[in-house]
């Protein structure tokens, strides 16, 4: 009976969501699976990157892929295990007990049917333009404090003393926690996660929101934040691949347009798609 229930609805992914299910139940349960996932789904789909970077310097092929504006050289051996380090670290400290307290507060139990096709296609693309929604708001108010700061003055609010409150509140998102990230200007494709402990722990929050809102599947939310770590990470590669997302998907912005946000500081607030950009006139050209 069951057997005839679940057939037509989703043979191939009730196949593969039983398997996974069967055979790795207590850690698609574990409180420690966001982060450990998180981190590393982003340093294996990083890796591929760390091969062309050192082929860079003997392939024309692979030269020609380089961004060159503002790209400068590939980042050397020692600079990507630094960035692995800062990055493991932090995990440690901060990402995997915060988001591990946060995952326990979830109902543990697993859905025994898995997801259609279409209903994974659709929680995973709903699950892409909310997080790409709220990460635009994010990003905007820790790059735009000086038009913040800018307005508060001219209007003169309760006199001098509320505009420097302002300036100080304003002024603390980019310097105490944006501005790290921005020490790469010239990205790679590990340093797509290489900021402060308190935006990266708000990255994967805002990730898992994104998931929880929608009303994942975990089958859904997984190839969510596949999906997500791979965007970051080719946004921030430095190369402008033949098949890139962005080529087979004009929605998207791309490594070149990432990169702008980055040689500029300013522009191009959105992560993945540009439609936020160009209905708040902040996308640049790349």
């Amino acid at each position: 009976m069951a057997a005839a229930h679940t057939e037509p609805h989703a043979p191939v992914l009730q196949g593969l969501w039983e398997s996974v299910r069967a055979a790795h139940e207590e850690v698609l349960l574990s409180s420690y699976l966001p982060a450990s996932y998180g981190f590393l789904l982003h340093v294996l789909l990083s890796a591929p990157f760390l091969a062309l970077d050192a082929l860079c310097g003997v392939s024309r092929r692979v030269r020609s892929w380089r961004i060159a504006s503002g790209s400068g050289s590939q980042p050397s051996p020692r600079r990507w295990m630094e960035c692995f380090r800062r990055l493991l670290c932090r995990y440690l400290t901060t990402v995997l007990p915060a988001t591990a307290v946060i995952q326990s507060l979830r109902t543990a139990a697993l859905p025994e049917l898995a997801p259609s096709c279409w209903q994974l296609f659709v929680e995973v693309s709903a699950c892409l333009l909310l997080f790409d929604t709220v990460y635009f708001i994010w990003h905007l108010s820790m790059h735009r404090g000086t038009q913040v700061i800018q307005y508060v003055t001219s209007i003169k609010l309760e006199g001098a003393l509320l505009s420097a409150q302002t300036k100080e509140r304003v002024c603390w998102l980019y310097r105490n926690i944006h501005q790290l990230h921005h020490e790469h200007r010239v990205p790679f494709a590990l340093a797509a996660q290489d900021s402060s402990a308190f935006e990266l722990l708000s990255l994967l929050l805002l990730a898992q929101g994104s998931a929880w809102l929608v009303g994942c599947h975990p089958l859904s939310e997984a190839f969510f934040h596949l999906i997500n770590s791979w965007l970051a990470v080719e946004d921030h590669c430095g190369y402008d691949l033949p098949l890139a997302l962005h080529k087979l998907l004009p929605c998207l912005g791309g490594a070149r347009y990432h990169q702008a946000h980055h040689n500029f500081h300013s522009g191009n607030y959105a992560p993945y798609f540009t439609h936020w950009d160009h209905l708040f006139g902040t996308y640049r050209a790349s």
